[in-house]
């Protein structure tokens, strides 16, 4: 006599709950995600756009900030699409190959962006402790692309370096507390550990391009050009 063996691997699918616990409210919560979301798309749609059209940001630094941004975009685009789904249109199904899908994007951009944000570190250290020899350093061999002029002083080139420091504030300190909750915050509601690691992966790309956009003046500048003195 013979069986059917039907044990499977892996499901089929899973079912996401959404934040357990504020199901009540899930209507309300997606509303500050969508607004992220969408200051997302526009704050690095319009870095990308700025860099793209004016040549005289052609450089090393920018270069870095537009890589940025597409990473930035990857990461919140294969988290926050979904979440919205769960929390308005009650698409909790995924399934497996979508789930494995979306884990590996968010594995990939996250990694992407840890490896830019210190390759970008490089570029602000070579900027400040040998701005004379940047051109030397940083060369088309080693971006594949155009290099700055010599020109930068060192007060700008802390001044882009403090950009940088608050990148990396918004993208490891969401992250810092998602893990220090997981470690000692046995008694923290089980929804706050879910809510932090969402900010680890939704606020960082939402603040780069503000970051960026505010505190690098030629940014800023054409970002003004474009948006505000219109002909």
């Amino acid at each position: 006599m013979t069986s059917v063996n039907s044990t499977q691997l892996h499901p089929l699918f899973f079912l996401l709950v959404g934040i357990p616990g504020l199901e009540a409210v899930h209507v309300w919560i997606a509303f500050p995600f969508c607004l992220v979301y969408l200051t997302s798309l526009v704050g690095n749609i319009t870095i990308l756009f700025v860099i793209k059209t004016e040549h005289s940001l052609h450089q090393p630094m920018f270069y870095f900030l537009a890589t940025l941004s597409l990473i930035d975009l990857g990461l919140s685009t294969s988290t926050i699409p979904k979440m919205l789904g769960i929390f308005w249109f009650n698409l909790q199904k995924i399934s497996f190959g979508g789930c494995l899908a979306q884990m590996f994007f968010i594995h990939l951009f996250t990694g992407m962006g840890t490896v830019l944000l210190v390759v970008m570190a490089y570029d602000r250290f070579v900027a400040i402790c040998n701005p004379l020899q940047y051109t030397v350093i940083l060369t088309n061999r080693t971006i594949t692309v155009f290099c700055l002029p010599s020109q930068d002083t060192r007060l700008k080139a802390l001044n882009t370096c403090g950009s940088h420091v608050c990148v990396m504030l918004c993208f490891y300190t969401p992250a810092l507390f998602s893990f220090m909750t997981h470690l000692f915050g046995q008694n923290i509601p089980h929804y706050i550990h879910i809510l932090l690691a969402n900010l680890y992966v939704v606020l960082p790309p939402a603040l780069n391009p503000v970051n960026y956009g505010v505190r690098t003046k030629q940014i800023g500048e054409w970002v003004i050009k474009i948006f505000v003195q219109k002909e």
